[in-house]
């Protein structure tokens, strides 16, 4: 049975069954030892793989010619139109295996329009996904440059791969001005901070990132925003627009102590609970405690995150002020006293959903590994290029995780691939959290439900 270059692509394992019956039938062992002995290369100048991708699309090519004209090379008896074949020309295209320089043909009356190598393209499309995701993973445009001459031999200029990349910001654009849902149970609210080139300087910026939890416990990362500083003025803005997009309401808001957060929240969402993240004040209480005493007060704080109630909690604080920790370090007392209206409202609820709401962990996770993808970068050129490469990096995340999980599908034993990211990922403890939810907010959820 024949089978064509382009049954191969269409089923993968028609391809496959054609390699195996080669490698029995003994066709490819002369061509295996060649390759074993370093008498052929693989990929790279006057590689293997660059000779049969140049052998099948000058192939490829030359049946959409005949196709075109509609008689085969030499067939006149077959023809019947005026325009013929007039030659061909050379033209070097960059391919995930390297530089290949193909003869494209052309026609007498330049009516001839190739598909399979596009007029004005010079690289074949797996080659934009390969340097996308070497982007995503955090490599610049000069570690991708390096890559690609490295290991297959194509040297592409700084502004291509630019070119390359920008081709998603179209994608960028219509996921970050997307429609929401109406209702959102909790959102968590944060920021990293990046080097970004504005007028000629190099500053520090804050990327503010929004992560929304739906009605079934379900994350979603609803938008990045880049601003100078993280200040309450613009989450102000923030909530603005998230709320042009379609939401309405928002039970609980989860965020750390930045003075005036929370006034720019319920500018927007008057009836939303403003909740600041235990573990945000957990921090700040032991920024000026000694290392050797961090897990003492750390232990002795927990009792006031952990009462049952407001008069608990007031009087674990009071009895850590009165200890010797808290004589010795005064400024952890005051960050819980000054914290404090922001802090209580999450006690009046019950322990599964304190789990959900007492940290913006959710969302630190994430920043986490944005941080590794952008700490390779000393500043990016503008504003879209942070909102670019962060989203393409929670892309290739998820995607990477996607398939480790899909590798252990159907396995015995203990999994060992991390669930997703962020996105779409079920929010721990959520099982119990929508009933308590409607248990405490009972006028506003329920039309939810």
């Amino acid at each position: 049975m024949m089978v064509t270059v382009t049954d191969a692509h269409r089923n993968p394992k028609s391809a496959a069954e054609l390699v195996e019956q080669l490698k029995h039938s003994g066709a490819l062992d002369e061509l295996f030892s060649k390759i074993d002995t370093g008498e052929v290369e693989l990929t790279g100048d006057g590689g293997l793989v660059p000779a049969l991708i140049k052998e099948t699309l000058e192939r490829g090519l030359q049946a959409e010619m005949t196709s075109h004209l509609g008689y085969g090379p030499g067939d006149r008896d077959a023809k019947a139109t005026a325009n013929s074949r007039n030659g061909s020309y050379a033209k070097t295209v960059a391919s995930e295996a390297g530089d290949v320089e193909i003869a494209v043909p052309r026609d007498r009356d330049g009516s001839f329009t190739p598909r399979l190598v596009p007029k004005g393209s010079r690289r074949l499309g797996g080659l934009d996904d390969m340097i996308i995701s070497l982007y995503a993973g955090g490599m610049t445009f000069r570690d991708i440059q390096h890559h690609l001459v490295s290991t297959i031999g194509t040297e592409l200029s700084h502004e291509t791969i630019a070119n390359i990349t920008d081709a998603v910001l179209d994608a960028v654009l219509e996921w970050q001005n997307r429609p929401l849902e109406e209702f959102y149970p909790v959102i968590y609210l944060d920021a990293i901070r990046v080097k970004v080139r504005d007028n000629g300087h190099v500053r520090s910026k804050a990327a503010h990132i929004a992560v929304g939890v739906d009605m079934d416990g379900i994350k979603r990362v609803l938008g990045i925003w880049v601003q100078n500083t993280e200040g309450a003025s613009f989450w102000a803005h923030v909530c603005a627009e998230l709320a042009n997009r379609g939401i309405r309401d928002v039970l609980i808001v989860c965020c750390d102590g930045l003075t005036g957060l929370p006034e720019a929240i319920e500018a927007t969402w008057p009836n939303s609970l403003v909740q600041t993240c235990v573990v945000h004040l957990i921090r700040a209480a032991n920024r000026f405690v000694a290392y050797g005493d961090r897990k003492a007060v750390s232990r002795e704080l927990k009792a006031i995150y952990t009462a049952a109630n407001e008069d608990t909690a007031r009087q674990a604080l009071t009895e850590f002020a009165a200890s010797s920790l808290g004589e010795k370090y005064p400024s952890a007392v005051a960050v819980w006293e000054n914290a404090w209206d922001r802090f209580v409202p999450f006690l009046a609820f019950p322990p599964a959903l304190r789990r959900v709401i007492y940290t913006t962990n959710a969302i630190e996770s994430l920043n986490y590994q944005l941080r590794k993808v952008t700490k390779n970068r000393s500043q990016f050129p503008t504003d879209d290029s942070v909102v670019k490469l962060l989203w393409l990096a929670i892309c290739n995340i998820e995607d990477k995780r996607a398939r480790e999980r899909a590798k252990e599908r159907g396995t015995t034993g203990k999994r060992k691939a991390s669930g997703r990211l962020v996105e779409g990922q079920v929010t721990t403890n959520w099982k119990q959290a929508p009933a308590q939810l409607a248990v405490a907010y009972p006028d506003r959820i329920n039309r939810y439900l």
